[in-house]
């Protein structure tokens, strides 16, 4: 284990920033919103008292404010696990690492992170339109079997998982984390809940066909009637397990509220949702 973080393994801007998000330690909050789009930012910034903070890089915009005098910072992931990794290991940073020292600091501090997306129900008696909190994240995509989870993952629940779906070992082994019990009452105490899973890609990884054949065309309807002590499969998704995960690993407190806008049992798609999202929007930031 380094003593010092070389530069090769947490690059930095010239300016002392860390590279991708391209943000200083004093323009991060403690409540901090995640979303996908890069468009979601400036609609929910849009919702807070004060806006002090504007950053871009890539597709990775960072909006920092306040909203009844509680500081909040909005920012887009892009998506897929792989950004998501990006990411939540450099805000950890810029809490937790001395970036001028590149030391760890001894004295740790933890984010509240609250994903905010839009997601496909597994179970037709999920309508589109409902809010849902996801109580596990269930990754298909490997991402979190590169680090030592120290025990977080539920091998339980992904055993019988694997089990079940007779899942394949040519695929990426699945990894499943549950969420922040303290924001899943605090913000989600209302909502549907349920295991979400989180895939690789948008098309073959959640069993869409459009032109290329698919391998396992049957898994969506093995992973649909997976129960595990009274937990069921609700929704299908591409960044839940990571923020899940890492979180986790690295000590912060993660969440995951979706908006349902497609069921991928009935055939329902809702494209007319942004009335429902901003809905959802205002909840997190009255509860966060």
């Amino acid at each position: 284990m380094y003593k010092q973080i070389p530069a090769s393994e947490l690059p930095l801007r010239s300016d002392g920033a860390v590279y991708h998000l391209n943000l200083h330690p004093e323009e991060l909050a403690d409540n901090v919103i995640l979303v996908g789009d890069p468009g979601r930012v400036p609609v929910i910034s849009a919702m807070l008292d004060t806006v002090e903070v504007r950053k871009q890089n890539r597709e990775m915009i960072t909006h920092t404010g306040t909203i009844n005098g509680k500081r909040i910072s909005v920012i887009s992931t892009g998506m897929g696990t792989d950004n998501v990794d990006i990411v939540l290991t450099e805000l950890d940073a810029l809490l937790n690492v001395d970036l001028t020292t590149r030391v760890v600091k001894e004295n740790h501090r933890s984010l509240n992170l609250v994903r905010i997306g839009t997601s496909g129900a597994l179970n037709p008696d999920i309508e589109c339109g409902t809010f849902l909190a996801s109580a596990f994240g269930l990754g298909i995509d490997g991402m979190l079997r590169y680090y030592d989870t120290c025990d977080l993952v539920r091998e339980d629940l992904v055993e019988a998982f694997v089990r079940h779906t007779g899942w394949d070992n040519a695929l990426p082994y699945p990894y499943c984390t549950p969420c922040s019990p303290l924001l899943m009452e605090r913000i989600a105490h209302d909502m549907t809940r349920g295991i979400t899973i989180s895939a690789p890609g948008f098309f073959g990884p959640q069993g869409r066909k459009v032109r290329a054949k698919l391998k396992y065309p049957g898994l969506n309807s093995r992973i649909q009637t997976f129960e595990y002590q009274g937990n069921f499969v609700t929704n299908m998704e591409m960044e839940c397990s990571a923020v899940y995960g890492l979180g986790a690993l690295l000590g912060h407190h993660p969440l995951t509220v979706c908006l349902i806008i497609a069921n991928r049992v009935t055939g329902e798609f809702c494209d007319d949702y942004h009335d429902r999202m901003e809905q959802l929007c205002h909840t997190v930031l009255e509860r966060i």
